[in-house]
């Protein structure tokens, strides 16, 4: 009798931990439909195979540019990040969480087994998996989501964007990333500068009233002026192929991005994922931009590859 109340208490105690370690992080929001995501992504943006040219975009330049959040999360983690460019290519990222006591989650094996156990990847797994893709892929729009991680494939892209931004400009001041920091009151805009090989590019334009997210005007313009979302050749065939096109998805995502205050919390669209996650990534540098309460226009000399 007393080797089974043993052994209950030692479940449940196993059962805590899992569930405090696994919550965390990605495990939870892994989408089932992260497979079917790259599905729709393929199909929405239509991507070949093979190698690319980089026919736009600004240079980088030699450096190493770091990033850190201050604060850690409600998990007890904060993001540390740095990309190393020389001969104006990325050859080395360093992507990881840090912790109160300077330990990384991709070395804790509690975290490791409790994740992988739930989801079938852990940090061990996935952060170097993202490291290793930038330095590949050269650009953070090109990384492929990680099934079981997408809430750290999400925060990667957005933070190697930022750094990417920063190496085109040489500026190796370390960014730092407040994510509970209030909003200051203005308004804030994001324009690319560069056309995709589609001939299309992004702006947000986004305004803070009493410290709240209170319009987001947000889509793709073409060289013509016209607006992806006004475009009814791209609305039929987009429609006709996944379901949804530009006059649903794009005011979808800017309402979602007032309704939450939180680019985290933006729901994909189904049918339009690539798009989603852009848009969630430039909204993560729009929301820094006005915790500092900085108003300058962000022009992202974007790269594009063909």
């Amino acid at each position: 009798m007393k080797f089974k109340h043993l052994a209950l208490i030692s479940m449940l105690i196993l059962s805590l931990f899992l569930a405090a370690c696994g919550g965390g992080d990605d495990d939870a929001k892994s989408d089932q439909s992260n497979d079917a995501g790259k599905t729709e992504q393929t199909a929405e943006e239509d991507k070949t195979e093979g190698e690319k040219t980089l026919v736009a975009g600004a240079p980088l330049q030699d450096g190493t540019y770091s990033l850190k959040e201050v604060e850690l999360d409600d998990h007890g983690w904060r993001v540390e990040m740095t990309i190393t460019v020389k001969d104006g290519k990325i050859v080395e990222s360093n992507f990881d969480y840090v912790n109160a006591d300077g330990q990384l989650k991709s070395a804790d094996e509690g975290y490791q087994q409790a994740m992988a156990d739930k989801v079938g990847v852990g940090p061990a797994d996935f952060i170097p998996q993202l490291n290793e893709a930038l330095v590949e892929t050269q650009n953070p729009v090109d990384v492929e989501v990680v099934t079981g991680a997408t809430h750290s494939w999400e925060k990667f892209r957005a933070y190697a964007q930022m750094l990417v931004q920063a190496a085109q400009k040489g500026d190796t001041t370390t960014i730092e990333i407040d994510p509970s920091a209030p909003l200051h009151d203005g308004e804030y805009s994001l324009k690319e500068l560069n056309p995709d090989a589609r001939g299309w590019s992004t702006f947000i334009n986004m305004t803070v009233e009493g410290g709240k997210i209170t319009a987001v005007d947000w889509n793709y313009v073409n060289g013509d002026g016209t607006l992806k979302s006004e475009d009814e050749g791209y609305q039929q065939a987009m429609s006709e192929k996944m379901g949804v096109g530009p006059k649903e998805y794009i005011p979808q995502l800017a309402n979602s991005l007032i309704e939450k205050q939180n680019a985290d919390e933006v729901e994909v669209v189904t049918g339009a994922t690539s798009s989603s996650y852009n848009f969630k990534m430039y909204a993560v540098q729009l929301i820094h931009a006005a915790q500092k309460g900085d108003t300058t226009p962000i022009e992202v000399d974007n790269l594009v590859f063909e």
